[in-house]
């Protein structure tokens, strides 16, 4: 508004002020906000404003987190729901910028429109990027960012993932995952950094990105603690180690997560030594929160709760044990009021001390104070213009070149040259679903052109600037001597969570190494790159290719593949896990004697 429309409102209330007093009616001056409202308060006076005037009711939604398939717009503004999540695929219809955008504002509007007036948290797993949405860029999983050694490229991801996020209204991202990755088995091998605690610690520069930049996102560190030192590679199973075992291994990561301020931390399914992570008192309480300061709130994981015993659904005694343990909010996707429920007969009943529920509610209100909710809590559509956009996808391409770790380079096959007439083969050559892994789209990820994107074989034509020299077919068929080389893209199909253990061995499927062989036989040089979520069982069949190239799981921007197939990028990563000579020696990791085929740290130079 222009100064003189300003002074121009104040002389008319002004005036009109006057001629209430000379008609002798009173004149009214307009109530002042709550003090919470005032953004000039510090934030703790703001918040013990605000709980004063919470009722019970009014806290207990605060502490509920439903699934939104499940949840209303009226039920957020009658329960006065504290944050609502997109589960792995769970997307508005049509999957766009816009309608993200617009569900999330709506169920803004409905927690705005409840008395006190305060705004909820929107959470989705951006675990590579903003992944569940359509088109938006997908960076490598965290194996290949473990790989690049790079914790400022990784701070930069985090800013260009929260600027996505927030274009499109999220405000939560629960990310990063700072698992310490002990058995390759396991089926969220990809989601770690790395299997040395240095590597994910180093890596929590994603919460500075998150957090910390012009469009800034609450970040979360997950999962709290030990999911990655399972027997077995068991997901959601059991970490039979010893406390000092898992305080040099586990604990490191989240220590620097917390010293980086991360805003919420995720507790995971897992137990330690037979005892649920949901109902650890002393490792949530004691340990996260006062050994090691953490101020902000404790999340549990989907349906965490449910999981405390072996019966489905949860109790109140299961309610009981998960929050006084120390968790401060409930993922619950269907049975929220039911869980709402619990926790008030809990808090009637003297189970849950008020204490516990004023300290939960305390630390979700300071995080949303802090993220600027209660000024600004809409979807800054300014920002929807980054989702997918070029500047992303080139950071990406950088990501993709960086992670790369060429393990095996006979004859010096790689970099190829511009010129070289090249045949390409293999499943996940020319498929954006399989180069990008779960968490992409929806919750498995799927083979196929689920995204926008360039695949690995669209990059090498595109890097090669000679496409009329590179034949692709998926199968091989076709391949003779007159090519210089051959590339066969191999390696996994897309998995998430405990859908990817694999407690029977981590062999090449059957089709890819017919591939293989029958590039092989066209005997000329056949260079394997692996796309895929960890080390695979390939040292039998290793002698007889040329080169070999992890690739991990790249994302969209396949290009920065073939960037250090060329030669265009130097690589330069490193083995962020120890590669197994064969099955039998999982888990395998840095330092416990076993002899790998290739051990942690390794990577060649051209």
């Amino acid at each position: 508004m222009r100064g003189s429309a300003v002074k121009a409102l104040l002389a008319s209330g002004l005036a009109a002020v006057v001629a209430l007093a000379v008609c002798g009616v009173p004149a009214r001056a307009q109530p002042a906000p709550a003090p919470y409202l005032d953004p000039r308060l510090p934030i703790a006076d703001r918040v013990r404003d605000l709980l004063a005037r919470m009722s019970l009711d009014d806290k207990l939604g605060q502490m509920t987190q439903p699934e939104r398939k499940y949840v209303t717009t009226d039920d957020v503004t009658r329960y006065r729901i504290g944050a609502v999540l997109s589960s792995g695929g769970s997307a508005p219809s049509p999957n766009t910028p816009q309608s993200w955008a617009d569900m999330v504002d709506g169920y803004q509007r409905a927690a705005l429109a409840a008395p006190l007036r305060v705004p909820i948290l929107y959470g989705v797993d951006a675990v590579h990027g903003h992944n569940t949405l359509q088109h938006a860029t997908i960076f490598p999983h965290n194996i290949g960012l473990g790989a690049s050694r790079d914790p400022e490229l990784v701070r930069r991801i985090g800013a260009a993932t929260a600027e996505e996020l927030a274009g499109t209204g999220v405000n939560w991202d629960f990310a990063p995952c700072v698992c310490v990755a002990r058995d390759d088995r396991w089926g969220r091998t990809y989601e770690s950094f790395g299997e040395a605690p240095e590597l994910p610690a180093m890596m929590t520069t994603l919460v500075d990105g998150l957090q910390g930049g012009p469009a800034r996102v609450l970040a979360t560190a997950k999962h709290f603690v030990a999911d990655g030192g399972t027997a077995g590679g068991e997901d959601r199973g059991d970490a039979l180690i010893t406390e000092a075992e898992l305080r040099a291994v586990h604990l490191p990561p989240f220590r620097e997560a917390v010293r980086r301020g991360v805003g919420s931390v995720m507790v995971s399914y897992s137990s330690w030594n037979g005892l649920k992570m949901h109902q650890n008192r002393y490792l949530i309480t004691d340990v996260l929160k006062g050994e090691l300061g953490f101020g902000g709130f404790v999340v549990s994981d989907y349906n965490g709760i449910d999981r405390l015993d072996d019966t489905p659904g949860f109790t109140e005694d299961d309610v009981v044990a998960a929050v006084n343990a120390g968790i401060d909010m409930a993922m619950v996707s269907t049975e929220w009021r039911k869980f709402i429920d619990h926790l008030r007969d809990a808090v009637n009943g003297g189970r849950v001390p008020m204490s516990r529920i004023d300290d939960a509610n305390r630390r979700i209100l300071t995080k949303k104070f802090e993220l600027g909710l209660f000024e600004h809590p809409m979807a800054n559509r300014s920002y929807m213009t980054t989702v997918g956009s070029a500047a992303h996808r080139a950071l990406a391409r950088q990501a993709v070149a960086k992670s790369q770790v060429v393990l095996k380079n006979q004859n010096s096959t790689l970099p190829l040259d511009d010129d070289d007439k090249v045949f390409v083969a293999g499943r996940s050559a020319n498929d954006i679903g399989m180069q990008s892994g779960g968490w992409t789209i929806t919750w498995q990820g799927k083979p196929g052109p689920i995204t926008k994107g360039t695949t690995i074989l669209d990059g090498i034509r595109q890097v090669a600037q000679t496409p009329d020299n590179i034949t692709y077919e998926k199968d091989g068929a076709g391949v003779d001597g007159s090519y210089d080389a051959a590339i066969a893209v191999v390696g996994e199909k897309p998995y998430a969570e405990y859908h990817g253990d694999r407690p029977d061995g981590l062999r090449l499927d059957p089709e890819d190494l017919k591939t293989i062989d029958r590039l092989r036989a066209a005997e000329i040089p056949v260079i394997v790159v692996l796309v895929s979520g960890r080390p695979l069982d390939v040292a039998a069949q290793l002698p007889g290719w040329d080169a070999l190239v992890a690739a991990w799981l790249p994302g969209t921007e396949g290009a920065g593949v073939a960037d250090v197939l060329y030669g265009e990028t130097a690589p330069t990563g490193r083995l962020p896990v120890t590669w197994m000579r064969d099955n039998g020696q999982e888990p395998i990791n840095k330092g416990d004697g076993k002899k790998p085929l290739f051990p942690f740290d390794y990577g060649l130079n051209y």
